[in-house]
């Protein structure tokens, strides 16, 4: 066990170092954040949704522009969710064979361990990124189809199920779990890269 601690070490070490680099980014964005609310588009785009909602179920005129600006959003959710489904299955599959793969891709890890089991923790972990990034974007799919139903509720019911406040929670919901299946996606380049040494682990991650 002590035998496999210490030739794991410079993937440990790579591994932890990325981590640092991406908590220290996530770090530097809300410290940014708090002077400038502005600064990600993110913060931006919430605002952007809430007005959008309040001016469709303002003008009953623009219900289609809602329905198609909706739709494409899901089309958007969907085959990204669909497109992790197939990674996964892509990775499981190199799992089953990882043994060759260590032995083929030997000659690009320079630094770190070429044991399996290694090997198989680092698919592992993809597989993970891979499902978060599923769930993220089927739930976007989830909200945008019901904004599609809310958002088409006349404003000047007299006891109207649903405000626009609310509908604009939802959509901006639907935003939230878009953004982090992209970052699932983003997180999943170093992860690939790790698979061919930790040294390429570390210079995807400053990359991203």
């Amino acid at each position: 066990m002590l035998h496999y601690l210490g030739e794991f070490n410079v993937d440990f070490v790579s591994a932890f170092i990325g981590a640092v680099l991406l908590g220290g980014y996530e770090l530097y964005l809300r410290m940014r954040m708090r002077k400038d609310p502005d600064y990600t588009i993110q913060k931006v785009n919430r605002r952007v949704r809430a007005a959008w909602v309040e001016g469709i179920m303002n003008d009953p005129e623009r219900a289609v522009l809602a329905v198609q600006t909706l739709r494409n959003s899901t089309m958007a959710a969907t085959f990204l969710a669909s497109t992790a489904i197939l990674l996964i299955m892509g990775v499981l599959t190199l799992s089953a064979g990882a043994g060759n793969l260590a032995d083929s891709w030997s000659a690009l890890n320079l630094l770190g361990s070429l044991h399996t089991g290694l090997l198989m923790t680092k698919l592992l972990i993809l597989v993970v990124d891979f499902v978060v990034a599923f769930f993220a974007f089927a739930m976007a799919v989830r909200l945008f189809n019901h904004v599609g139903y809310q958002i088409n509720i006349p404003i000047g019911l007299d006891k109207p199920p649903i405000t626009s406040h609310q509908v604009a929670i939802h959509l901006n919901r639907a935003g939230g779990f878009y953004s982090i299946g992209m970052r699932a996606y983003f997180y999943a380049v170093p992860l690939l890269f790790w698979l061919f040494g930790p040294e390429m682990l570390i210079a995807a991650t400053r990359e991203r």
